[in-house]
């Protein structure tokens, strides 16, 4: 077995598929009430090529937003794309992160399912927002549909298996509600499933190409001809199980999602 290693992130992948993508944090933003400050500080946790940080700024017009990520790659691409005098972008790792300032707003789109524990970070997270603060974010909870399922078994057969997340990554709905209200907020939980029509050759495997896929291919980067025999078995796999349409294939995708507002 190999130890799972921190993956490399290609911002041009994963923005292929940005807005099916942008539309779970859509969601979530109409859910996040008012903020307390008249001019909100906000930090985005996790925040990719900042393509999403950017509709925070568009909510909040008078607002200062950090956008926070531990991939160079992903925060070079964010300052030239979105960067500016109230949105700016900062190295930072989310499972030790913790607020320097009250915060209005903390929000994570698609990023704490990397982190290992991450509903022990809660704590520190609501003990850092102003009152009345909000903490929301979203993760994925599809780690039990073919997609992961598949790459998960393939990956065993390659001696890959710690490299990847598994079904324990994210809590239930459920689970992120009682956690959150232990912590004195008023918490708003639910999930979502988006059937996402995809279109072109081969297009759940260039989707997780950009996301769930990254740990595989950061191991096999050095092994070429691992890497192409992988992705082969995979990409014939998720064909069976993906089969295309007369208008395009169709992806089911799971999402849970937390808004947990702090007593003002």
């Amino acid at each position: 077995m190999r130890a799972m290693t921190t993956p490399t992130w290609d911002p041009a992948q994963y923005l292929r598929h940005a807005g099916h993508r942008a539309r779970p944090f859509l969601d979530l933003l109409a859910r996040i009430p008012e903020l307390p400050g008249a001019r909100p500080r906000i930090a985005d946790l996790g925040c990719g090529p900042g393509n999403v940080t950017a509709l925070l700024a568009e909510r909040w017009p008078t607002a200062h937003i950090t956008g926070y990520d531990n991939s160079a790659e992903m925060l070079d691409k964010a300052r030239v794309d979105h960067g500016g005098e109230r949105l700016d972008f900062a190295h930072a790792d989310v499972r030790t992160w913790a607020p320097e300032e009250p915060y209005d707003l903390i929000v994570s789109n698609a990023t704490l399912q990397w982190v290992p524990g991450h509903a022990d970070r809660f704590a520190d997270w609501i003990a850092g927002l102003a009152p009345g603060g909000t903490l929301a974010f979203q993760v994925p909870g599809n780690f039990d549909s073919p997609s992961h399922r598949l790459m998960r078994e393939l990956a065993g057969r390659y001696g890959l298996t710690d490299t990847l997340r598994h079904d324990d990554a994210v809590l239930t709905p459920e689970a992120y509600l009682e956690r959150l209200t232990d912590l004195g907020c008023a918490v708003d939980a639910w999930e979502t499933t988006y059937v996402h029509l995809l279109q072109g050759e081969d297009p759940v495997l260039d989707w997780v190409k950009g996301t769930g896929l990254r740990p595989i291919l950061t191991a096999l980067a050095g092994e070429p001809q691992a890497r192409d025999a992988f992705l082969e078995e995979y990409r014939a796999a998720l064909r069976e199980a993906y089969p295309a349409g007369p208008h395009g294939t169709a992806f089911p995708f799971r999402r849970i999602f937390a808004v947990a507002r702090k007593e003002a």
